[in-house]
C-alpha cells in the first residue's frame, strides 16, 4: 500500500470547498488553491535538491506556509522537522545537528535566533524566510510563485516513509524526535473520523502550535481527509476563540486544560454560547473535574481525550451518551487500536479499577525515535508502545487516565497521583490553577508540593489549603508544602511545565 497525496486528492474530490480560513490575513483557501500553492513549494524544494528522506526544518508561529511545508514534504517523501519555538538556540542547535536538515524555513518572529543558528550550523545548505525581513543571502518562500502549480509525479511512497519528526515534550532531557510516518498520520485520520464522527461539514479552530502533534493531527489532518475546514490562528487567544465559536461555524474544538481554565475565567464566559458545537475535547494533560462541570452547565458535550506524540495523537472515544455518566473517562480505544494495562512486573492487568501502565498498538504508532535505537527499543516492545502513562479500566471497560508514570511519586510507601490532587484543588472556589509534584524527602522518600494560583480577591492561605485537602483526600496524599504564585509556567503546547516547577522548588 502506498501513501496518498492528501491535497491532490482533495483538490480532485472537493476543489471548491474551503479548506482553510487564515484568520490573520482573512484569506480563504479552497482545496484546489491550497494544493496549487503546495505544489509550487514542493517544486521549489525539489529544485534545491530536496528528495525522499531529506529533512526540512521549520521554525515559525502558526501560518498557512507552515501547513504548506508539511504537505509539500508529504508530496516529496521528505521529512518535516517542526521546531518548538520555546526552546533555546542551544537546544535547537543540538536538534538540528542531530537531524541534519537540507533546508531551514523560518518566520519573522525569529530573525535574531535564526542569525545565531546560521552561525552555528554551516552545513544547512538553504535558508528560506517566510517574508522579506531577511538577510539578502537567504531565499524567500514567495519565490515559489515562479514554479508550476501542477501536480507532482506519483512517487509511490511506501506507507512506512517518514513524514514528520515531531518532538516529545522533553520532560526529562532534550526532546526525542518521534518519527511519524505516512502510515501513522493516515491511520490517525482514519481512526478519528471513523470513531469521532467527523465529516466534510465540520470546522475546527487550529490554534494549538503546529510544532506539536496536537496542532497537526487532532483535527487538522483528519479534516483534510474528510474535506472539512480549519480556521488557522497564529496562536491561542481567548477573546478570538469566543468570537470564532460564536460567528464562524465552528463545530468541534480542541484545547488543553489551561486554555479551558482561561476561557472560564474570562469576562465573556457567562454570555458564551456553545450550542453549535458537536463536542469539545480536552487533551495534553489530565483535566480537573470542575472544568468539565462548568462546561456541562452550558450543555456542552465536553470530554477528555488521550494522546501522545508517539501515537499521534488520538486514541480514545467516549460516546456522547456517557459524557456525564462517566466523568473523566476517555472511553474506548479507537477503531484500529488495541490496548492493555500492565503492572510493575510486566504482567497484564485484567481486574477492574486496578492502576497500571497503559500499552497500545496499532498502525498509528510512531516508527521510533530519530537516531535513538535504545530509546526506541525501550518504548516499543513486542509491538506494544509503552506509553509511560497510568490508567485503569472500570467494570464496564471504560478507560481512565490517572497520570504520568514519571509524575507519580511514592510517599511513605503509598502511590500518589498528582492529577487526583489537582482535580480536588481546582474544585475550591479560591483556586484558579494548581500543579502538584513530588520531590525527594529524607523520611518519607518523596513528598508532594502544590503550586497554586489563586483567583482575584481570594482569601485562602496555607492552613486553609491543608484543611481543605484533609477533608477530601487521604492524609498521605495531602501535599506537605503549598506555594502561592501569580503565574504557573507553561510549555510551548500550553501545558503546565512541571519540569520547570521541580527545578524551582526542589
Amino acid at each position: 500500500m502506498f501513501a496518498i497525496d492528501w491535497l491532490q486528492k482533495r483538490a480532485e474530490l472537493s476543489p471548491q470547498d474551503v479548506a482553510l480560513l487564515d484568520w490573520e490575513s482573512q484569506r480563504e483557501l479552497t482545496y484546489r488553491e491550497w494544493n496549487q500553492n503546495t505544489n509550487r513549494l514542493a517544486r521549489m524544494l525539489a529544485s534545491l535538491g530536496v528528495k525522499q528522506g531529506d529533512r526540512v526544518a521549520i521554525y515559525s508561529m502558526n501560518c498557512v506556509e507552515y501547513l504548506d511545508a508539511f504537505f509539500a514534504c508529504g508530496k516529496l517523501g521528505a521529512v518535516l522537522q517542526n521546531l518548538n519555538w520555546r526552546l533555546t538556540t542551544r537546544e535547537l542547535t543540538m536538534l538540528l545537528e542531530d537531524a541534519s536538515p537540507n533546508v531551514f524555513i523560518y518566520g519573522p518572529d525569529f530573525l535574531e535566533q535564526t542569525e545565531e543558528l546560521q552561525a552555528n550550523l554551516p552545513d544547512i545548505e538553504h535558508w528560506i524566510a517566510l517574508d522579506r525581513q531577511t538577510r539578502k543571502t537567504d531565499l524567500l518562500l514567495s519565490q515559489r510563485d515562479a514554479y508550476e502549480d501542477t501536480d507532482l509525479p506519483d512517487l509511490q511512497l511506501p506507507l512506512e516513509t517518514p513524514w514528520v519528526l515531531c518532538y516529545t515534550g522533553g520532560t526529562t532531557g532534550l526532546p526525542k524526535g518521534a518519527i511519524l510516518t505516512h502510515r501513522s498520520i493516515f491511520y490517525n485520520a482514519i481512526n478519528t473520523v471513523a470513531s469521532w464522527g467527523l465529516d466534510a461539514k465540520d470546522c475546527a479552530i487550529l490554534n494549538a502550535p503546529l510544532f506539536h502533534v496536537g496542532g497537526l493531527s487532532v483535527f487538522t489532518t483528519p479534516l483534510v481527509y474528510m474535506g472539512g475546514k480549519s480556521i488557522l490562528c497564529r496562536s491561542f487567544d481567548v477573546g478570538l476563540t469566543f468570537d470564532l465559536i460564536k460567528d464562524h461555524g465552528v463545530t468541534v474544538f480542541f484545547g488543553v486544560p489551561t486554555m479551558f481554565i482561561m476561557m472560564q475565567e474570562h469576562e465573556r464566559w457567562e454570555e458564551a454560547d456553545f450550542s453549535k458545537l458537536k463536542f469539545v475535547i480536552s487533551g495534553g494533560a489530565p483535566c480537573p473535574l470542575p472544568v468539565f462541570e462548568t462546561f456541562w452547565k452550558k450543555e456542552v458535550s465536553f470530554k477528555t481525550g488521550y494522546g501522545l506524540t508517539e501515537a499521534g495523537p488520538n486514541n480514545f472515544c467516549l460516546p456522547a451518551e456517557d459524557v456525564k455518566r462517566k466523568p473523566g473517562s476517555v472511553g474506548f480505544p479507537l477503531m484500529h487500536i488495541k490496548m492493555k494495562l500492565i503492572d510493575n512486573d510486566g504482567n497484564e492487568i485484567h481486574e477492574a479499577d486496578q492502576v497500571g501502565q497503559l500499552l497500545l498498538r496499532g498502525p498509528h504508532v510512531m516508527q521510533g525515535y530519530w537516531n535513538k535505537p535504545e530509546a526506541t527499543a525501550e518504548a516499543i516492545q513486542d509491538g506494544w508502545l509503552h506509553t509511560g502513562d497510568l490508567a485503569h479500566r472500570d467494570a464496564e471497560g471504560y478507560y481512565y487516565i490517572v497520570g504520568r508514570l514519571k509524575e507519580m511519586f511514592i510517599s511513605g510507601g503509598e502511590n500518589v497521583y498528582p492529577a487526583e490532587i489537582e482535580s480536588i484543588l481546582h474544585a475550591h472556589d479560591d483556586i484558579a490553577e494548581a500543579a502538584v509534584f513530588g520531590v525527594p524527602h529524607e523520611k518519607w522518600g518523596e513528598i508532594g508540593i502544590a503550586v497554586i494560583r489563586l483567583t482575584p480577591d481570594a482569601t485562602l492561605d496555607v492552613e486553609g489549603c491543608k484543611a481543605y485537602c484533609l477533608a477530601h483526600l487521604a492524609k498521605y496524599k495531602v501535599p506537605r508544602k503549598f506555594a502561592f504564585v501569580d503565574d504557573i509556567p507553561k510549555t510551548g503546547a500550553g501545558k503546565i511545565d512541571k519540569k520547570q516547577l521541580k527545578a524551582d522548588y526542589s
